[in-house]
């Protein structure tokens, strides 16, 4: 029974070798990567002209791969080319070389300033990396190493890819690579050496020679000759001999508050420190042979005086302090607070603020007691002003944040206006509102610059209160001294408003749309003290008829307050006011008149109206003249334009007030109806005025001139067959229930300077001061902040036209591009705006590195002719625009000769300690004349002109058969690195696979 069930009880094991492992897994996505980018076959193209791998187009492509659960990312780098048609039907050799192999011994690109450090090795356009995942380990094992290479030989053998293959391995910062290439019947393997320091034997040519011979082994005698290519960079970062031309702004004056409006009305601009830290001089040999140069332990023919190629690159200092930069920084740290004016002034200015509310409420209650107290002197104005002297008086001097003399410096520079005692009649306030610095014209540019930005004209008070809060934040006391100013400015406001004094520096007419919500509301409130100093003046004109004095008596008690007799207008100051408008026929006193009337008064009113109405044929008022030649429908009298009143100004904010609340009502019929009325206010004033200007006309009369499209004319035959003319309303006018009819039977024969006013300049001046103090510095920088990115730009496109520098034109483009995307939104991206801030700092930095260099090279100087001065300032001006620039001439060049004296002084100062013994001889070099015989002094003293050069590069090349002397002649190629603690090895090595 046992030995029955043994047979059954056996495990047999059965294994089967057509399942995949995980390494053949990975040998096969490889080759479906190798296939999708389609790198199969062939790939020779024409050979890659000078300069290509720099100035060319980079590309590449990324793909994960996973070996086992180990992931991998497959890297494409190529370099991109354009074909010709003739290029691509040409049929390649089949034993052609891949051309990756023909890379390897071209010289069109040794040591390009910017690429692959596989491309700077190799010299290839074209190669794959396989390197580990992002948070996997590095492959370090050799075994794993192998493992790599043997999956990338397996796929390009059975993919047939030309393309060269590298494997990432060691740690990530040794930049270690091995790889390889196969070709028909060809392959090259990449092998890399990297060691900390340079051994002994291999710290010249010579000892690199012995390598690369050993490595290739050529059976030949005597030895293909072999190409070398050489290049040593020196490193300058003394500038002791080249002060920074920078000159850094008199903190101690500006601190003391010997400020004026000059210093207020000017950005800062460039760098504290110098924005060069390094120059970087590559002196190269390109075309050598063994014979030919002799460099080894003992003797160097290698003298960098003597290369036939020059190039130099500069480093920048990292992040250098810009003042423009921080001005911006700051300004823009203020947004993100959340402290109030009260919070920042502290208790007592709270205090003091309450006192003044105390006496504005005092004075108000004085108006309505019945004593016979002088109106003036109880006005609001005079009220505000007494508590402003009594915050200045009780606030000690070394508590106030702002200096008086800055404060009164910045006040002046703010309001130029405010220099003479004599008040400003509307004539001279509008000559300078709009150009208070006595600019001739606008500057187109800055036109499209604030309303890109939309900030304010550069002219503006809006554009120069944003300058001087960014100054006031930098030097005069941060937050608290911001709010300090911010509370005088909205004092200086209600003053102005209180005395009939116009803003200066802001546009007339309504607010402009396009600037920013601050400059909108003090456009606002300029139009309120235009219309208060219209009524004033026609109350002053008219107050000679005892109907003006009642008048101007009710106004007065209205109001609570009487202008002051300082704010006497001229007699064409009113028509300015309102340009088109017959101001003599209106008399806003009478609105505010008609506005507070009684009940009993209404009525009486009413009767009046009626009996002006059964007169009004006799009596026709408003009239500002004949339109053209037109009749009336219903008589033959001239159809007269009457004088209306002006729609009411807005801001945007109550645009937007306004038109959600229009939405809000729905679109039922009520809703539509009633939203019509709302915005027929207009309408209705205008027909009240035109029926006061053309007593006995109709609607069609009031259509044929506010909207002739509404009035349809044609010709049709009477009835004794002559052609009339005969007109009617449109169709859309006779639609029942009709806003324009239902107006029109609803509107009284009113003339405009007896209607209720669309405009009540009084409310909406007080709703503009009010929004003023409520604004705390962060909402008031956030208000500012486009106004200060659009001086920004415009300083640096002054300081840029001086410099003419093509990289910061172009990326100063993209700058405001970019601005007017984002400081158009309501609430833009804080973020982004410190991005856009950032940016402009990066431009300053540039501007700042070219006059650096202008200085270095002494460009201005009268010494030099004006070929070798031009000559000069394309050289600067390459070295910002491009990664590395040659040096014409090399070390005998113009540009040469200076670099030469730049070392030579760079290594007396490291020679000598004594500092008195170095000036002298540094001012006799100054005096000396470019050339070569500059380096004789210094050799003589036993100081080398140059330092050690701080790398060597090394490019060993030839093409010799491998392995057997009967194989084809392949490339070999060897790129050699000598720093000071880094020594790698970088060899390509080609054998044939067919004959060996």
């Amino acid at each position: 029974m046992a030995a029955d069930s043994d047979p059954e009880s056996e495990v047999f094991e059965i294994t089967d070798f057509t399942t995949a492992s995980e390494w053949e897994r990975f040998v096969s996505r490889v080759e479906e990567v190798l296939n999708d980018w389609k790198l199969i076959g062939s790939s020779v193209g024409k050979p890659p002209e000078k300069g290509d791998y720099t100035n060319g187009t980079w590309e590449e492509k990324n793909q994960e791969i996973n070996f086992a659960d180990f992931k991998f990312c497959v890297t494409h780098h190529y370099l991109k080319q354009e074909l010709s048609d003739n290029e691509g039907k040409e049929e390649q050799e089949e034993d052609a070389f891949p051309a990756a192999m023909q890379d390897l011994l071209c010289m069109n690109n040794d040591f390009p300033p910017r690429a692959h450090c596989l491309v700077r090795w190799y010299g290839m356009r074209e190669f794959v990396v396989i390197s580990p995942g992002a948070n996997c380990e590095a492959v370090i094992s050799e075994s794993k190493c192998n493992l790599l290479l043997s999956s990338v030989s397996i796929g390009l053998a059975n993919t047939g890819c030309q393309v060269p293959v590298f494997v990432q391995i060691q740690q990530k910062w040794r930049r270690m690579y091995a790889g390889e290439c196969q070709g028909s019947g060809v392959r090259t393997d990449f092998e890399m050496v990297h060691l900390r320091k340079v051994p002994s034997q291999y710290n010249h040519l010579a000892g690199l020679l012995d390598i690369f011979k050993s490595k290739i082994g050529c059976p030949l005698t005597p030895l293909p000759p072999i190409n070398i290519a050489i290049r040593f960079t020196y490193v300058l970062q003394d500038w002791q001999q080249h002060f920074w031309p920078q000159q850094p702004p008199d903190f101690d004056a500006l601190l003391a508050g010997e400020v004026g409006g000059v210093e207020f009305g000017k950005l800062p601009f460039g760098a504290c420190e110098d924005p060069i830290s390094e120059l970087h001089l590559a002196t190269t040999w390109p075309h050598l042979t063994e014979g030919i140069v002799v460099d080894n332990d003992v003797y160097s023919d290698l003298d960098p005086l003597q290369a036939p190629h020059w190039s130099v690159r500069v480093r920048k200092a990292d992040n250098p302090q810009c003042l423009l930069g921080e001005f911006l920084l700051e300004f823009f740290k203020l947004c993100l607070m959340k402290e109030s004016t009260e919070e920042l002034l502290g208790k007592n200015a709270v205090e003091e603020e309450g006192k003044e509310n105390a006496d504005i409420s005092h004075a108000l209650s004085k108006l309505t007691e019945p004593t016979a107290v002088p109106i003036s002197k109880l006005s609001v104005s005079n009220m505000v002003h007494s508590a402003r002297k009594r915050i200045r008086r009780h606030r000690r001097h070394d508590e106030s944040p702002l200096n008086n003399d800055v404060l009164n410096s910045i006040l002046l520079y703010l309001f130029p206006d405010a220099a003479t005692d004599k008040p400003t009649d509307a004539t001279t306030a509008k000559a300078k509102q709009g150009n208070p610095d006595g600019k001739s014209e606008p500057d187109p540019d800055d036109y499209n610059l604030f309303n890109q930005f939309k900030s304010a004209p550069s002219d503006s008070l809006t554009y120069r209160l944003a300058l001087c809060i960014c100054m006031v934040n930098f030097y005069h006391g941060g937050v608290r001294a911001v709010a300090h100013l911010w509370q005088e400015f909205v004092l200086e406001m209600r003053y102005r408003w209180e005395n009939n004094y116009l803003v200066c520096g802001l546009a007339s007419g309504t607010p402009d749309l396009r600037c920013c919500l601050l400059h909108q509301k003090l456009q606002m409130l300029n139009c309120c003290i235009e219309r208060k100093r219209a009524r004033d003046d026609s109350r002053q004109r008219s107050g000679s008829s005892p109907e003006g004095l009642r008048e101007r008596k009710v106004s007065g008690q209205e109001n609570g307050r009487l202008a002051s007799d300082g704010s006497t207008l001229s007699p064409g100051a009113a028509t300015e006011a309102s340009p088109g408008k017959s101001w003599e026929s209106w008399s806003d006193s009478e609105d505010e008149f008609f506005e507070c009337l009684s009940d009993t008064d209404e009525l009486k009113e009413a009767a009046a109206a009626e009996g002006v109405k059964e007169a009004s044929k006799a009596k026709p008022e408003g009239r500002l003249q004949p339109h053209g030649k037109l009749t009336l429908l219903h008589s033959d009298e001239p159809l007269y334009i009457p004088v209306t009143q002006e729609p009411a100004p807005m801001t945007e904010d109550t645009l937007e007030e306004q038109s959600e609340v229009l939405a809000k009502l729905g679109t039922s019929a009520e809703g539509a109806h009633l939203r019509a009325r709302m915005q027929s206010a207009c309408l209705l004033s205008d027909m009240e005025s035109f029926k006061a200007a053309n007593p006995g006309c109709c609607l069609e009369d009031f259509v044929r001139w506010y909207s002739p499209r509404d009035y349809v004319e044609e010709e049709v035959t009477d009835e004794a067959g002559q052609a009339v003319v005969k007109g009617d309303l449109s169709a859309r006018m006779k639609i029942p229930g009709n806003m324009w009819v239902e107006a029109w039977e609803t509107a009284k024969t009113t003339p405009a300077r007896r209607q209720r006013r669309l405009f009540d300049d009084t409310k909406e001046a007080e709703k503009v001061l009010h929004y003023l103090a409520l604004q705390k510095p962060a909402d008031l920088t956030r208000h500012l902040l486009p106004c200060l990115l659009h001086g920004a730009v415009l300083k640096v496109k002054e300081e840029e036209a001086r410099e003419d520098i093509l990289s910061v034109r172009k990326a100063l483009q993209q700058v405001i591009s970019h601005s007017s995307k984002l400081l158009r939104h309501p609430t833009p991206d804080y973020k982004k705006v410190e991005d856009l801030i950032n940016q402009v700092m990066v431009l300053e930095a540039v501007v700042a590195c070219a006059r650096s260099l202008k200085a270095k090279f002494g460009i201005g100087s009268s010494e030099r002719g004006k070929e070798e001065e031009e000559e000069l300032e394309r050289f600067v001006s390459s070295l910002l625009e491009e990664p590395e620039v040659a040096v014409l001439g090399a070390g005998r060049g113009p540009a040469g000769s200076i670099i030469h004296k730049m070392f030579v002084s760079a290594q007396r100062v490291a020679d000598y300690s004594d500092e008195a013994a170095l000036l002298a001889p540094l001012e006799e070099d100054t005096a000396r004349p470019s050339g070569a015989e500059d380096k004789k002094p210094s050799s003589a003293g036993g100081v080398p002109d140059f330092p050690p050069p701080a790398g060597r590069e090394v490019i060993l090349r030839t093409c010799v058969p491998r392995p057997a002397p009967y194989s084809k002649a392949l490339p070999q190629r060897m790129f050699c690195v000598l720093m000071r603690e880094d020594f790698r090895l970088a060899g390509a090595f080609s054998s044939d696979t067919s004959f060996f």
